[in-house]
């Protein structure tokens, strides 16, 4: 692979740290090195480096900010974009727009400040905006695709693009872009006029009904499952008498059992270990096949690693 100083000296001033240990970024604290990961500040510094590393044969991939996310042990290869620096929001009318790497928890606190309302319940979900558009992530009723109005990419050949959010086909945990590769840089939410104290204190219910009922003193990847219909993922994993089951570091949460945690000294394998036990069992006992809604990156851990 090209050499670091050339990388670092033809990608300047875009930081770039080599060999850095996922386990450090993730939320379940867990998962092997990158050889490059890239802190892109701009959409012109994603380009740069995007393009740089398709001219020379470089995979490469995106994290957003790592929240419903497992890396494997063996880590990733070549080059991830973090976008926890592409933090910008601005206000126009009714309509808010935040770049990918905004935390969604500050895109709610900001529209509750313009009085703008649809957008509380993602108060408390730990994504960015870019993951959230690019999973169509939701709680308590309300999920992205029914406030996205637009969304700007750029395309794995290194293309701006705008989507509307009818052209991304929106289904449940699920967007087009998952699919195609696209970089999102940022969306624009078309929001309504409320009443601020009524917004603020719809997001403190939230909160409070998110804190009684999910492990949060532990780190985590969020919900593990998408909800099969007609049925709670949770319930289908206590039926089968997995609350509380650890394999190494990692255990089905004894809170939500929705939730894997980490204890402490679990890795990505103990992860990926417990999601596939957990599936054998609830399919065993069910019938139900539970599909992961959390994505699951990077390469196995080898003998020499």
């Amino acid at each position: 692979m090209t050499d670091l100083n050339d990388i670092i000296q033809q990608l300047a001033p875009i930081k770039i740290i080599e060999n850095a240990p996922l386990a450090q970024y993730t939320f379940t604290k867990t998962g092997g090195p990158v050889d490059y990961l890239i802190f892109p500040k701009n959409a012109d510094e994603i380009k740069k480096a995007l393009d740089f590393a398709n001219l020379n044969h470089i995979p490469w991939q995106v994290l957003g900010n790592a929240s419903n996310l497992i890396v494997r042990d063996g880590g990733i290869r070549g080059f991830v974009f973090m976008l926890t620096d592409l933090v910008e929001m601005t206000h126009d009318g009714n309509n808010i727009y935040a770049q990918a790497g905004a935390r969604l928890s500050k895109v709610t606190q900001f529209a509750g400040e313009k009085s703008l309302t649809g957008f509380e319940f993602a108060c408390g979900i730990p994504g960015s905006v870019g993951g959230a558009i690019y999973m169509n992530a939701g709680a308590y009723g309300g999920e992205i695709a029914n406030v996205l109005a637009t969304v700007d990419v750029i395309t794995p050949n290194g293309e701006f693009k705008t989507y509307t959010a009818a052209e991304i086909h929106f289904a449940y945990r699920h967007s087009d872009l998952q699919e195609t590769g696209d970089i999102i840089i940022g969306g624009t939410f078309a929001l309504q006029p409320g009443d601020q104290k009524e917004i603020f204190a719809k997001m403190k219910e939230l909160t409070v009904l998110r804190e009684l009922k999910q492990p949060l003193e532990y780190p985590s990847c969020g919900s593990v499952f998408k909800r099969p219909e007609g049925f709670f993922t949770g319930r289908l994993i206590q039926q089968a008498g997995l609350q509380g089951k650890i394999i190494g570091g990692a255990q089905v949460s004894e809170k939500h059992a929705g939730f894997i945690v980490n204890l402490g000294t679990a890795t990505a394998t103990d992860y990926l270990n417990l999601i596939a036990l957990i599936q054998k069992t609830v399919f065993e006992k069910s019938g139900i096949n539970l599909v992961t809604e959390v994505r699951i990156l990077g390469e196995e851990k080898n003998a020499n690693q």
